[in-house]
């Protein structure tokens, strides 16, 4: 802004900025709680930021009209040798804690209430306040004249550490209140670091480590983030840390001379922090009695991990704030509250070996063996270390202390290493490029974090995988081999590989659980049946990575035979519609596998069986590069049989929209895919229009 004007009144000129500076303050604060609190932005972030920079320039050239409240000074100051000591005049005290981690433990805590109040059974329920029990750090925010002028830690309930400047970091925090407040007023509430933002920071700290830059480390859960970011003594460090906040409770509070709000209930109060520009959880809930308590307790249990950060627990007050009052205190814990906590997510524990495991698509995963933790609910003796990549990123090794973390009914997993634990010699794990189920090889493909075990056919762990891929009905087709039988046919080792099928008896299926003897005799005539199928639908059904449908029927139509397939090296692969470098590579790879060319040979001798000829000449294939997506009800084709004719013609069928879509075919009760491919502006056909684009394609 330009005071050349003023110059000849320079007070006229200095109150005219001054003016400026408190209108960009006041808009800043409004803009910014809008934002950050309630999630709601009115003008965008560069709009934002032109007015922030503004206000700075100004603030630099007229250092009189600095405040402690202008969201400038949110940036962090001079780096401290220490921190300064916070005497709480209302002591910051914790609550009891209910030892008992199953919904029980809500009526226990009513129980007592009704003691202590001498209520009986025939009174109404207590009014409660169920709140979330945030893991994060515990802070006391002292307003004067609205203005934030301290924050301090809990430290032992009476002293704690001046953390002002880099709680002034924190955009949910106001540095001045938008409303009239008491004269003094101290704000309680939880600093905490959101689940985003702490994967974030993760990933910039992994950059910064693959750079080779010394003394960066990542964070092992958000919580420890957000700790070691509000006691951090550079606050332009602080400042770089996503913290958030939420509001929960009062310390001391003065009124002003024409007197400030009175309370009556908890939840009154909660709503007034809100209305003062502080952000309160909105899980806060009423509850009365301990069914409701209870109900919470579930609900809340239930939904935690899809929170956007993380709770240890919820907590029960009474509402009443007469009520508190009358219950008082107990070794300076208060009786009117309690912190009911869930079963703790993250335990530390010692690797005893580390294992590879198969999975029932050949994918290979490391698994740390454990000494017995209980975390999550439930003793857990094994934790996921998801691929080679992870293990090498946490480097874990066998008689490593770890943090082991579960979360609901998430599979365990490895979070971090405590490397001042670590023992000597401990070795680098290291993933087999052999499956360690049935010996064959075990491939990474280009791009993907996995190995993957290429003895589909005849490794036990796929077993019932490949058996059900077999039998599907785009496959062989054998009508009523479902998941539980063949579920039942390998664990009872009667099938172990997918000649077997065609081994069974009458005697052994009939002794399985649920199969009559009628029901056996009409799973042999499907077998007997499925001996008889096409070149295409045998190499779909023999499960090879990448192969789908499209693919099979390429190859069936360009080689003719299946020894022509097997025989073909990658660059005649290539030569195939619909098969890239991937696709020859699993091709040749699959074929490559002494196992899997005997349990083709195998197949071929219990009479399964197709019809052979000559490589179909290469046609012109009209639809080729088309994509499809078929929903809903067509009038007169099957959803399989329009996508045979589509494929027949060269085009793909996918099974959901994408900008990479050319066509939709939409029916009767066409539903979602329909509202997306009309949104991205996709051209959207009937079964008329794909039966003249079909009949196009043939002349």
């Amino acid at each position: 802004m330009h005071t050349d004007l003023f110059d000849d009144n320079p007070a006229d000129a200095l109150e005219h900025v001054a003016r400026r500076a408190l209108d960009l303050r006041t808009r800043l604060h409004a803009h910014a709680h809008r934002y950050y609190v309630l999630d709601d932005p009115q003008i965008p972030d560069a709009e934002y930021d032109r007015l922030f920079n503004e206000l700075q320039a100004l603030e630099l050239a007229h250092p009189v009209l600095q405040s402690p409240d202008s969201p400038t000074q949110r940036v962090g100051g001079k780096p401290l040798a220490q921190f300064a000591s916070v005497h709480h005049t209302v002591p910051m005290l914790s609550i009891r804690t209910e030892t008992d981690t199953e919904a029980t433990g809500a009526q226990n805590f009513d129980t007592r209430v009704r003691k202590e109040l001498g209520l009986t059974e025939s009174d109404p329920a207590v009014e409660y306040v169920a709140e979330l029990k945030f893991d994060g750090l515990a802070m006391s925010l002292r307003y004067e004249a609205g203005v934030l002028v301290q924050a301090g830690t809990r430290g032992d309930g009476q002293t704690g550490e001046d953390v002002t400047q880099n709680i002034r970091t924190i955009h949910q925090i106001p540095l001045r209140l938008p409303v009239a407040a008491p004269a003094v007023l101290e704000v309680r509430g939880e600093v905490y670091m959101r689940r985003a933002d702490f994967e974030a920071l993760n990933a910039r700290q992994r950059a910064k480590i693959a750079q080779g830059i010394k003394g960066e480390k990542t964070f092992v859960n958000p919580r420890n983030a957000a700790a070691g970011a509000v006691r951090q003594l550079d606050p332009s460090i602080a400042a770089q840390r996503p913290l958030s906040f939420f509001a929960y409770g009062l310390g001391e509070v003065t009124a002003q001379e024409n007197g400030g709000p009175e309370f009556t209930t908890h939840f009154a109060m909660l709503q007034t922090l809100a209305l003062w520009g502080f952000p309160v959880a909105g899980q806060v809930e009423r509850a009365h009695g301990a069914i409701e308590l209870i109900a919470y307790h579930r609900r809340m249990g239930a939904s935690r991990d899809r929170l956007p950060f993380d709770i240890d627990g919820v907590v029960y007050k009474v509402n009443a704030l007469s009520l508190q009052r009358q219950l008082g205190f107990v070794t300076r814990e208060p009786r009117w509250a309690v912190a009911h906590k869930y079963p703790a997510q993250e335990q530390l524990t010692t690797v005893l070996s580390i294992d590879v495991q198969v999975g029932r698509t050949g994918k290979l995963t490391p698994v740390a063996k454990l000494a017995p933790v209980f975390v999550g609910g439930v003793t857990v003796t094994n934790a996921t270390l998801h691929n080679e990549d992870e293990a090498r990123r946490k480097d874990v090794r066998v008689g490593d202390t770890v943090v082991v973390r579960r979360a609901g009914d998430v599979i365990p997993e490895v979070v971090s290493v405590l490397l001042e634990k670590r023992i000597e010699d401990a070795r680098q794990f290291t993933m087999p490029h052999q499956c360690p189920v049935c010996g064959s090889l075990a491939v990474r493909e280009e791009g993907e974090a996995d190995y993957r075990c290429t003895g589909g056919l005849f490794c036990g762990a796929q077993r019932r995988e490949a058996i059900l891929h077999f039998a599907h009905r785009r496959a062989v087709e054998v009508d009523g081999l479902g998941d539980k039988l063949v579920e039942q046919l390998v664990d009872s080792n009667i099938i172990r590989t997918l000649p077997d099928l065609y081994k069974l008896g009458l005697v052994a299926l009939s002794s399985l659980d649920r199969m009559a003897d009628k029901s056996a005799a009409n799973l042999l005539e499907a077998l007997e049946k499925s001996k008889q199928t096409t070149l295409a639908r045998f190499v779909f059904g023999l499960g090879i990575r990448h192969v789908g449908e499209a693919t099979a029927k390429e190859l069936a139509r360009h080689f003719g035979k299946l020894d022509a397939i097997m025989d073909a090296t990658e660059d005649a692969l290539l030569q195939v519609n619909d098969v890239g470098p991937i696709v020859a590579s699993s091709l040749r790879t699959f074929f490559d596998q002494p196992h899997n060319r005997e349990v083709v040979e195998q197949l071929r001798a219990c009479g399964v069986t197709w019809q052979e000829g000559e490589p179909a000449p290469r046609a012109f294939m009209p639809l080729a590069g088309k994509t499809f997506v078929i929903t809903g009800i067509l009038p007169n084709l099957s959803r399989d049989s329009a996508k045979d004719q589509v494929e027949a013609a060269g085009g793909k069928v996918a099974g959901s929209v994408s900008k990479k879509t050319d066509y939709v075919v939409a029916g009767a009760d066409a539903g979602s895919k329909l509202l997306k491919a009309q949104a991205l502006g996709i051209t959207v056909i009937d079964e008329s229009a794909l039966l003249v684009l079909l009949t196009a394609s043939m002349d």
